[in-house]
């Protein structure tokens, strides 16, 4: 049987050119997994459900390394398991030279294979960090022109203040406060340390 997998970081991600890519590939549209996660590693609910259905023998097909993960040393453990202990073969539509049931020149040819799932998983794993330090640098950036994030705060109700002072005083309680300005006390208690308090 041959399966293909699909991974997108964000459900604003378009899966179509890996789902395209695996049809014109023969990969049958009800064998094909997607996920919309990220890539740190396989703690994803499709990619577990597929890897229980693999059988000795099956192909795991993907688009490229990177569709499959973007940790090194996750893509490494577990393109081992799959190959060595799932027993199936993996076949990498953008990168050939990694089908791991193409015939290889002996000792030399596994090695060059190897080696090359290392450098593509290294790329992988280097263009993650890449993509995050960009996001940090431009938050940092939006932040420093005074872009706020987050949901913002809704304006004290009236007569908030007052109210707040008689709190303070022990007059009245938390939630007989909350009441008279339309809060809840949790939310009153949130904003009352919000000042400070």
């Amino acid at each position: 049987m041959r399966y293909g997998y699909i991974r997108v970081s964000t459900k604003e991600q378009n899966p179509d050119r890996q789902y395209d890519a695996l049809i014109k590939y023969g990969i049958k549209a009800e064998n094909i997994y997607v996920d919309f996660i990220s890539g740190k590693d396989f703690n994803r609910p499709r990619y577990k459900s597929m890897i229980r259905k693999l059988n000795t023998g099956d192909v795991l097909v993907v688009k490229s390394i990177d569709r499959l993960g973007r940790n090194y040393e996750e893509i490494i453990d577990q393109w081992r398991y799959l190959c060595r202990t799932k027993q199936v073969d993996i076949e990498v539509i953008e990168f050939p030279l990694l089908n791991t049931n193409q015939k290889r020149e002996g000792l030399t040819g596994v090695f060059i294979s190897d080696i090359t799932l290392q450098i593509l998983a290294y790329l992988a794993q280097t263009e993650r960090e890449f993509i995050r330090r960009r996001q940090a640098e431009g938050i940092a950036l939006a932040k420093e022109k005074g872009v706020h994030f987050g949901a913002k705060k809704a304006p004290l109700p009236e007569g908030f203040f007052d109210v707040y002072a008689l709190w303070k005083e022990n007059k009245l309680s938390i939630r007989e406060a909350a009441n008279k300005v339309g809060m809840s006390s949790s939310t009153f208690y949130r904003r009352v340390k919000e000042l400070g308090d």
